[in-house]
This record gives C-alpha cells, sequence and structure tokens, in this order.
C-alpha cells in the first residue's frame, strides 16, 4: 500500500514525456488539489511520478486526486458527475504520518494493483 510497492511496477514503455500544461490542476478543496489527466496517459505511473515531482513540493504534506475528463465537460469546483465518476488515481504524502501511498482507481483493471 506504500507509494514504493506502486512506483516499483513501472513500465518499460512509459519513458515519453508530456507537456507539464496536458496535466492541469482543475480545484481544489482544503488541502487536496483535483489533477485532470490526458486520457491517453490514465494508466501511466512514470507519468503520474513525474507530475507528483512537479506538483509536490519536497518534504511537505501533498495529496492529489487524478481524473480523467473523457465527455469533455468543463471542469468545475465542486466536480461535474462526468469527471468525479472518472477517478483515475490518488497520491497522498502525510509528513505528520510519515506515509506515501498511491493508489489506482479500480475502474482502470490494471491487474494485480491495489485499488480504490
Amino acid at each position: 500500500m506504500l507509494l514504493a510497492a506502486g512506483l516499483a511496477c513501472v513500465s518499460a514503455g512509459s519513458a515519453r514525456a508530456e507537456p507539464a500544461d496536458a496535466w492541469s490542476v482543475i480545484g481544489q478543496q482544503g488541502v487536496v488539489r483535483f489533477v485532470m489527466v490526458p486520457a491517453d496517459q490514465a494508466s501511466d505511473l512514470a507519468a503520474y511520478e513525474r507530475q507528483i515531482a512537479r506538483l509536490c513540493e519536497p518534504e511537505r504534506t501533498c495529496f492529489l486526486n487524478f481524473y480523467t475528463n473523457s465527455a469533455g465537460v468543463a471542469p468545475a469546483m465542486p466536480l461535474p458527475d462526468a469527471i468525479a465518476n472518472e477517478a483515475t488515481a490518488t497520491y497522498r504524502r502525510s509528513m505528520k504520518n510519515g506515509v506515501q501511498i498511491f493508489l489506482w482507481s479500480c475502474r482502470l483493471k490494471l491487474p494485480g494493483r491495489e485499488c480504490f
């Protein structure tokens, strides 16, 4: 359940780079930021790792929820159902508790991966 377990499974074909602005923060509620994921990268662990490094300051608490938007609806807060129903992953790093967790959405049906 630790981030290391999820990050150890990087696939060899995921070394491509994506523009940072393709992954946009679409809102925030409290400490949780909501991030739009390009649909073609929804199951690309290396792409998530790059975005976590870009969005989370080192040694700081960071909570991210990731979503796709296949319907192309306008992002808003609270999330429209069309986006809220397309969760792809969550990332939690709590400096207070000393824990990092990355979980995939079960909706992606990634074999051998713990999911929510």
